[in-house]
């Protein structure tokens, strides 16, 4: 019997519309072909999915690429254009021998000059497949879902987990689905109930937040079989594009009334819990003023400059306050400044320098800070994410010490949601008083569980968890918590492809 073929494609960003910087091309890794099998065993979409597809006898596995970067700023013109263009000519090359096109994708990219990457590429997949190729994607529940994306696809499994720690688990869910829809021909039904809210803050966190008890609602669908998958996307607030929004997906075997009326269901619960779903901040002078006073290692969260999220990571903000607040306790830091970090390079271990620290992205929200330093420790700035264990690259990177500060100096963004650039670096943050996390949550293993207090501190940046002060002009409104909505009526979508 014939194998049927499964082409996989990733292409995966997340931006902020209010990083200054542009990303450009050169941030994304590639993976062309056969290479795409390195991602065998880990906890990525593509690894998942692959462990799914070569499990299963009667199929095979098309690697064509996959093109992932980390967060940052809007892609510029000539770097989506060169991507888009690579992605393309790599689906064309196999898309005529294919039964199935699986796509890994976050959701939340955004290019000069094309605000819906995912809707574009997808649209030029489907016209390149032709109608009767199943595509199924895999989505980030910070992503957009946008209409143009729906009606390209047949299946849509979406993160189950903030923090992520289920991508290989959506990965497979995603192929699974595919395989079904390949053995049972069935003809699947999408319902998408659009809320317009925005949301941050601790009750997002899956395991303890309200967020969570519905997504829940999300997971005991599809066990029950009720949904083919279902699942709640809460976008990305910093990610300023047209169909930017909340929006619950519930995914049938052609069952129309329960995907429009689990998703409206589960839209309702939603709304009303839109408040508490909001970020609970402290001012920077008031979590310094306590940390003081507490015996044990404390985490102040900067996730106004998460990396993670799309900010640049050059924000002094933080360190500003406690030179100036006078801190004595062991704080240990991160930030990216290429300049400070190619000085510390050319100095060398052991020497002594002046450096103007932060603002090297975002001069405009941070000016720089005068400080002499000392060189401890110079690295390449390789790193493997903790959960993930995909590479990271933070270039040539420092470790700086003055006082009672320790400063993991950068010369690129990368992800900062776990502790790998510390660990990389020869840092342990439990030897530490105070830890400064640029990421809004972490796996609870990695701070929480053992530091004594977590404040999620009220400072600048272009991921501010203070949601109506970042400058939305061009999502839809209106649109809570920048608009005050009285009422809402959730009404269900319902999307069939063939």
């Amino acid at each position: 019997m014939m194998k049927k073929k499964i082409l996989i494609v990733e292409c995966m960003q997340e931006i902020s519309s209010f990083n200054p910087v542009q990303s450009e091309y050169d941030y994304f890794e590639i993976e062309e072909g056969e290479e795409l099998y390195r991602h065998r065993g880990r906890n990525t979409a593509i690894g998942g999915a692959l462990r799914v597809f070569e499990a299963k006898p009667d199929f095979e596995v098309v690697p064509a690429i996959a093109a992932r970067a980390g967060s940052a700023g809007l892609l510029s013109r000539t770097g989506w254009d060169r991507l888009s263009k690579q992605i393309l000519e790599a689906v064309r090359s196999h898309v005529e021998e294919v039964d199935g096109i699986f796509v890994s994708l976050h959701g939340a990219m955004g290019a000069d000059g094309e605000l819906d990457p995912e809707g574009y590429l997808l649209k030029r997949f489907r016209e390149m497949a032709g109608p009767n190729i199943p595509i199924v994607i895999s989505l980030d529940l910070h992503g957009i879902l946008t209409e143009r994306m729906i009606r390209q696809v047949d299946g849509i499994a979406i993160y189950h987990t903030y923090p992520h720690i289920d991508f290989a688990e959506t990965g497979a869910r995603a192929a699974m689905l595919l395989l079904n829809l390949l053995s049972k021909q069935q003809a699947p039904i999408v319902a998408r109930v659009v809320i317009p809210a925005l949301v941050r803050g601790d009750e997002l966190i899956t395991r303890t937040g309200c967020y969570g008890d519905l997504i829940r609602e999300c997971q005991r669908l599809e066990r029950e079989g009720r949904a083919l998958s279902a699942g709640i996307m809460i976008g990305n607030p910093f990610t300023d594009v047209p169909e930017l929004c909340s929006q619950v997906i519930v995914v049938t075997d052609g069952d129309e009334a329960t995907a429009r009326g689990e998703a409206e269901r589960i839209a309702g619960e939603f709304w009303p819990m839109r408040h508490r779903m909001q970020g609970k901040l402290i001012s920077l002078e008031r979590a310094i003023a306590q940390a003081r006073t507490i015996e044990g290692p404390v985490c102040f969260t900067d996730a106004a400059d998460a990396t993670s999220s799309g900010a640049t990571g050059d924000s002094n903000s933080i360190l500003r306050g406690l030179i100036e607040h006078g801190y004595r306790k062991r704080a240990l830091l991160q930030i990216v400044d290429p300049a400070v970090a190619a000085t510390a390079h050319r100095a060398g271990v052991g020497a002594i320098v002046d450096v103007k620290l932060g603002g090297a992205m975002d001069p405009l929200r941070f000016q720089p800070l005068d400080i002499r330093v000392k060189v401890k420790l110079l690295s390449d700035g390789r790193a493997s994410l903790e959960t993930m264990k995909i590479p990271l690259d933070a270039g040539p990177t420092a470790v700086l010490e003055f006082e009672n500060f320790t400063i993991v100096v950068m010369s690129r963004s990368v992800s900062l949601f776990d502790r790998a650039m510390y660990y990389a670096n020869g840092l342990d943050p439990v030897d530490f008083d105070l830890i400064v996390v640029k990421s809004p949550h972490t796996e609870y293993h990695m701070y929480d569980q053992w530091v004594e207090k977590n404040f999620n501190i009220d400072v600048a940046g272009a991921t501010s968890a203070d949601i109506p002060r970042l400058g939305h002009t061009i999502c839809a409104r209106p649109m809570f918590p920048l608009d005050d909505i009285k009422a809402f009526e959730p009404q269900g979508i319902v999307y069939r492809r063939l």
